[in-house]
């Protein structure tokens, strides 16, 4: 009897200690699992021709706090399409959205936080051996648009991307129209290959792919040239060309920039508040000056002045 009774205590003891590790396990998975600005984790979509500056941020982001974002790179048309049908609260664009998407969100009845965090470009290049590395982007519309160009070949990174859309905005043109001498890779790296190549095409990439270039795009890069523009909005008279540096978009003499957008329908404060404020603010924004794109603020910089120098 005395057996009975002991072995009946030590299995209740052992039943309520694990019920009780159970709770503590939960617990601790809940608080893990928590969301907040700065802890937790979220997943994020990001337009893929963005993703080496985002991915930039993120690393450093990451290493200060407690949290783990996962990026989904895709074309930006994808991307958007992930924001409109609920996949993901937080997207990372090279635009704004539009007035008919902006119709179609509006109906989350959520106030989203939009913030601008950076000016990237449309880059044109060509291949190295080519010694003209000018081109006059209303010769690009003209075989967008069906008719005569100079140029041969225009290829792009996807037919979903954030520069064909940027194109056809500015051709006023869309992908059911195809005409001869335009083409559609499956990423940026095609279409640098394909460009280094053949010298008679011109490729179409987002900037931030070729100034921080991943390890596939790496040996590319030497081996194409970027090439100079004459904006279509130029007079006949002005036959300046420019290329898409820091200064030339800061003084809004490149005529394809594009502001780099973070948007968070997220409705609360989570690590989408919490990433935002970081790219925006003063180490996100030195991160964008070293990438060699345009922060939407230049970085303070502090100058010590020695009453005294030290030659020895």
């Amino acid at each position: 009897m005395k057996y009975f009774l002991n072995y009946r205590t030590l299995t209740a003891i052992a039943f309520f200690g694990l019920l009780a590790l159970g709770v503590v396990c939960c617990k601790r998975q809940s608080e893990q699992l928590k969301e907040t600005i700065l802890e937790g984790t979220a997943t994020f979509y990001v337009d893929e021709s963005i993703l080496p500056i985002v991915e930039e941020e993120l690393a450093v982001f990451q290493s200060e706090y407690k949290a783990k974002i996962n990026l989904v790179a895709k074309p930006e048309s994808e991307v958007v399409n992930a924001l409109l049908s609920d996949k993901t609260a937080v997207v990372i664009l090279s635009r704004n959205l539009s007035e008919t998407e902006k119709t179609a969100l509006a109906k989350k009845q959520i106030n989203p936080k939009i913030t601008p965090f950076a000016t990237d470009a449309v880059a044109f290049i060509t291949n190295k051996k080519v010694k003209d590395t000018l081109l006059d982007l209303q010769e690009a519309v003209n075989l967008m648009q069906g008719k005569s160009s100079k140029i041969k070949k225009l290829v792009f990174e996807n037919p979903n991307s954030g520069t064909v859309n940027a194109m056809n905005r500015l051709a006023k043109t869309d992908n059911r129209t195809k005409h001869e001498g335009v083409y559609s890779m499956n990423s940026a790296v095609e279409v640098m290959k394909y460009v280094t190549e053949n010298t008679d095409a011109v490729g179409v990439v987002g900037l931030n792919v070729l100034l921080e270039p991943d390890s596939q795009c790496q040996d590319l890069v030497g081996s194409v040239k970027v090439m100079a523009v004459r904006n279509v909005k130029n007079p006949k008279s002005d036959m300046n060309y420019y290329k898409p540096n820091q200064s030339n978009l800061a003084l809004g003499l490149y005529p394809l920039r594009r502001d780099l957008h973070m948007l968070n329908f997220q409705g609360s404060a989570g690590l989408g508040m919490g990433f935002a404020s970081f790219i925006a603010g003063e180490r996100g924004q030195r991160i964008i000056l070293k990438s060699g794109l345009l922060p939407v603020r230049i970085p303070s910089r502090n100058i010590t002045i020695r009453k005294e120098i030290n030659t020895k």
